[in-house]
């Protein structure tokens, strides 16, 4: 059994479509509907463009793992209910281990809908993204409904949070209403226009969400970085203080040096990215 056309758009709509490769938060390179090196070729690298056309056939290519997953999991299942769970693993990777499958083969479509309502967090936290996806493809399998070929309009809370990181960033939006009017747009293209890897449309597509939260990331650990130099440093000024040998302080000052930099050492890719956008180049 294959994914329908619909159920292509419906991946797509969910995954988005992203033409020119970049690194997802994990800092994986990624292009087209989520394709990445794992799924085979092409393999994404720095640069790298493809048209809307080939972004759906490298999905299409990508998919028949994940309709060979599905069709073990679920056995005969009708086309939307596959599309759907197709949706499912191909975000997930666990249509082998989801309780609601079960519950699904058994004919319990109530407790069926409520575990896969539960695929919705990432990091230990709720995603709204996942449960609003979780939600579409609730509609999908159990009630047939592929939903809107095409997304209309941002929720105002993604907007606010894309909103919220621009300006932690140092690009200002002004008011953060949850509205990507002109000042946030304007942002969101200034924003782009320090990383190579995106393009400079002012959209704040998946990539250069992507973007926004591995930089927020880097920020947090420079933080962290600074924070751990300076109780180090604070913990050798209490040992010089407290001990009138000379050796306390040299001690003191190489342990300080020593931990400056393995932190710097374990963290240079998100200093380099931290000061990269900062800088604004």
């Amino acid at each position: 059994m294959r994914v329908s056309d619909k159920g292509l758009a419906f991946i797509a709509d969910h995954e988005g479509v992203v033409t020119r490769a970049y690194r997802d938060v994990a800092g994986v390179w990624t292009i087209g509907v989520g394709h990445t090196a794992a799924a085979g070729a092409p393999k994404p690298r720095a640069g790298m463009t493809i048209t809307r056309a080939e972004a759906f056939a490298i999905l299409a290519r990508d998919l028949p793992r994940y309709e060979r997953r599905v069709a073990a999991a679920l056995a005969a299942i009708g086309q939307r209910a596959f599309d759907g769970a197709v949706s499912f693993d191909f975000n997930t990777g666990a249509v082998h281990r989801a309780s609601w499958v079960k519950a699904y083969r058994a004919g319990n479509l109530t407790a069926a809908r409520l575990g896969l309502m539960k695929w919705v967090k990432a990091g230990g936290r709720t995603v709204r993204g996942l449960v609003r996806r979780r939600e579409a493809e609730a509609r999908l399998i159990f009630d047939g409904d592929y939903g809107h070929a095409t997304v209309t309009a941002e929720p105002r809370a993604d907007v606010t949070t894309y909103q919220a990181q621009l300006a932690t960033l140092g690009f200002p939006v002004g008011t953060l209403d949850g509205i990507a009017g002109p000042a946030t747009r304007a942002a969101v293209l200034a924003y782009q226009r320090t990383h190579d890897d995106l393009v400079d449309d002012g959209i704040a597509g998946p990539a250069t969400r992507a973007s926004l939260a591995r930089d927020i990331a880097a920020r947090k650990r420079v933080a962290e970085i600074g924070a751990g130099s300076l109780a180090v440093g604070g913990t050798a000024g209490i040992a010089a203080g407290s001990d009138p040998l000379l050796v306390g302080v040299a001690v003191g000052l190489v342990v300080l040096l020593l931990a400056s930099g393995f932190f710097a050492w374990r963290y240079r890719g998100e200093l380099r990215r931290f000061l990269r956008t900062i800088r604004g180049v």
